[in-house]
């Protein structure tokens, strides 16, 4: 209840008394990283640094991927967490990030979220796509599509979007999933993989006996 409380302080603290009121998102996410990056979205609206955080945490998500030694340190369990919320506070106004993204920080260390980090900029980023029209949609293979394919899979995508949105694909390829596809449009999700379907049918098999 104390996390859920201070995750609520995101979308409250930074904003002025006249404007307590939570702004919805374009798109309603699910799931831990889907709360901070709604709450987030909600203040930077307000704060009018919608822009200036998301230019911030892209920065930033590509820095961890990037630095090892950097990433090891964000996703520690051992350094203290309010050690890393002050340090991640003063890192942020050194590289003039807006208090958004500072607090952001601050908040996810303070709460030992640190290591939810990516998929919170992750979700947030869609939130943005979705703020500009734009439709995120992962596609995940076992093994590279060809260009066919990808025509054909973004002519069936864009059946589901609406006159005044655009799509945007990101592929992935995962070969534990054997084959088939998994794919995510925005906040909907289909598990089309030979792996899922192989454990369905196992579990059935198991049950049974």
């Amino acid at each position: 209840m104390a996390s859920i409380n201070k995750l609520a302080l995101l979308s409250r603290t930074l904003s002025s008394a006249a404007a307590q009121q939570v702004v919805k998102p374009p798109i309603q996410l699910f799931g831990l990283e889907g709360r901070y990056a709604t709450a987030l979205y909600s203040a930077a609206t307000k704060l009018s640094q919608l822009d200036q955080v998301e230019k911030d945490l892209t920065a930033l998500q590509s820095t961890i991927k990037a630095d090892k030694k950097l990433r090891e340190q964000v996703t520690s369990p051992i350094i203290n967490k309010k050690v890393m919320a002050t340090a991640l506070k003063e890192a942020a106004a050194k590289l003039n990030f807006a208090p958004a993204t500072a607090n952001l920080l601050g908040l996810l260390a303070d709460n030992g979220r640190l290591k939810k980090l990516d998929t919170v900029i992750s979700a947030f980023k869609t939130i943005m796509a979705a703020h500009r029209g734009e439709v995120v949609c992962e596609v995940i293979s076992a093994k590279p599509l060809d260009a066919g394919q990808n025509k054909q899979l973004e002519g069936a995508l864009k059946s589901f979007l609406k006159p005044n949105q655009s799509l945007k694909i990101t592929s992935r390829v995962d070969p534990s999933i054997i084959g088939g596809l998994i794919v995510s449009i925005g906040d909907k999700y289909v598990d089309m993989s030979i792996a899922t379907k192989v454990k369905l049918y196992t579990d059935v098999i198991q049950s049974a006996a």
